[in-house]
């Protein structure tokens, strides 16, 4: 696993987020980012660097992006805003090339009163854990002297046609599919993919239904979009589509359903989409997962001859972990899907039109993927623990993993993960018998909560000698 060596305060998981206006995404704390991030870029040796911006829908997203321009612009950077346009679009405007770094202003699936910053280098490339609290220490450096003045303070302009490079680009993905006569519904998720969606998917002979796509500041991820799929599969079953495709609200996750309304997701996405680029020899070493991702997507490209690679949870860390193994193809069972070869962050609208060419390449019956596709059984429960570091470094808690493995007799697996995010301590089992399954997660639950119960006695009760 990637360990970050130095600690973040404000950037977590996939950048800095909270509620706008508050905590860590104020318009105060926004600018101090935009200007500790060009100091960041400056200390590499870009000076006058030119940041391309992009944001979702959300209300908040003007008033951010004004503030982080402000602060990168006062620290002598220029700025090409994109407006509202999707994550993995700045990606592909970076890896085009005549950008020196890129920052999007989005919170993807939160409810819209959320909003966050995360940053891009020249590549595309989502900052590491590492770079990011780097940006922390500028901030807390960061005065009132030394600003640039006159011509060296940075300008700002909105530029329309970087939206249409991107949609040209997701276009001409689109071409290169055989299209069949599918018809298909599509929820935008009232988020960045609404302004292009139908633009992208517009020459679709099959006939397209769209979803969430009238955006007005307050409705992004409202009952749509990837946390809600109820909707979309119940929108293609009643219009009797082929396919449902559902984004996130920044564009870069997207998960699918079938006829039925079945969840067509990252695992599945990942089986097809590899199968297909093995055939091609674009596939590299193997596929990138995280350790969330099924037993069942293992089994299945160990038969089709594919070497699977697991990592953290965090689509930075599937491209990580590609670098490091060779692999053309990463993603998440959450719907982030990065081919290399294309892009350089999940790309929920290059991955559905991904999925479909290979589906029609490999001649994939829609209908039969998921009963083809048998998961394993899967329980997961989060544990509240102030002091999780202290029961993960435990030996108890290896003796009762080894335990629990041994129990499994390798018809299963078990994961035990802090959160990121929260004071949780997070149990995932995995068993083809169910049974067996719930009996290993509550030994294990038993077992941590009674090594948190010590751990805990021991940190509090006073040492020998004391009062």
């Amino acid at each position: 696993m990637t360990v970050p060596s130095k600690a973040r305060r404000i950037f977590g998981t996939d950048g800095a987020r909270d509620i706008a206006n508050r905590g860590n995404m104020t318009p105060e704390t926004a600018m101090s980012l935009g200007r500790a991030f060009v100091r960041f870029l400056s200390a590499r040796g870009t000076r006058r660097p030119v940041i391309v911006t992009g944001r979702d829908t959300r209300r908040s997203g003007a008033m951010l992006e004004a503030a982080l321009a402000a602060g990168m612009m006062s620290e002598g950077a220029d700025i090409r805003s994109a407006g509202i346009f999707p994550t993995p679009g700045v990606g592909f405007l970076l890896k085009s090339g005549g950008f020196d770094a890129g920052a999007v202003i989005s919170a993807s699936h939160n409810p819209a009163e959320y909003n966050g910053i995360k940053f891009f280098d020249s590549g595309g490339h989502k900052l590491s854990d590492d770079d990011e609290a780097e940006i922390e220490e500028f901030m807390s450096r960061i005065g009132e002297n030394i600003r640039p003045t006159g011509g060296l303070i940075g300008e700002i302009c909105f530029d329309g046609e970087l939206c249409d490079l991107y949609v040209d680009w997701l276009s001409e993905q689109m071409s290169q599919i055989q299209s069949p006569d599918w018809p298909i519904v599509i929820d935008a998720a009232n988020g960045a993919a609404a302004r292009i969606v139908e633009r992208v998917f517009g020459l679709w002979r099959g006939g397209v239904s769209y979803l969430g796509v009238e955006y007005d500041g307050l409705n992004i991820n409202a009952g749509a979009g990837v946390m809600h799929m109820d909707r979309l599969s119940s929108e293609v079953r009643r219009r009797g589509a082929r396919l449902g495709i559902s984004f996130d609200g920044d564009a870069d996750r997207v998960l699918l359903c079938d006829g039925e309304g079945r969840v067509i997701d990252g695992d599945i996405m990942l089986w097809v989409i590899g199968r297909c680029m093995s055939k091609s020899g674009l596939l590299g070493s193997g596929i990138v997962a995280t350790v969330m991702s099924n037993t069942i997507l293992e089994e299945k490209l160990r038969e089709a001859g594919i070497e699977l690679f697991r990592c953290p949870v965090g689509d930075r860390y599937v491209l990580s972990r590609m670098r490091e193994t060779g692999a053309c193809l990463g993603g998440e069972q959450s719907g982030h899907i990065i081919a290399s070869d294309r892009v350089t962050t999940g790309d929920g609208l290059c991955a559905s039109a991904l999925f479909i060419k290979s589906c029609v390449e490999l001649g994939e019956d829609l209908d039969t993927l998921v009963d083809r596709f048998p998961r394993y059984p899967q329980v997961l429960r989060n544990l509240k623990l102030e002091n999780r570091e202290l029961v993960m470094a435990s030996p108890r808690l290896e003796e009762a993993s080894a335990n629990a493995m041994k129990k499994l007799a390798g018809a299963g697996r078990i994961l035990l993960r802090p959160s990121g995010t929260e004071p949780l301590l997070r149990i995932l089992v995995e068993a083809r018998d169910e049974g067996l399954m719930r009996e290993v997660c509550n030994d294990l639950e038993r077992a941590v909560l009674a090594i948190a119960a010590t751990a805990l006695d021991c940190h509090i009760k006073p040492s020998p000698g004391t009062r």
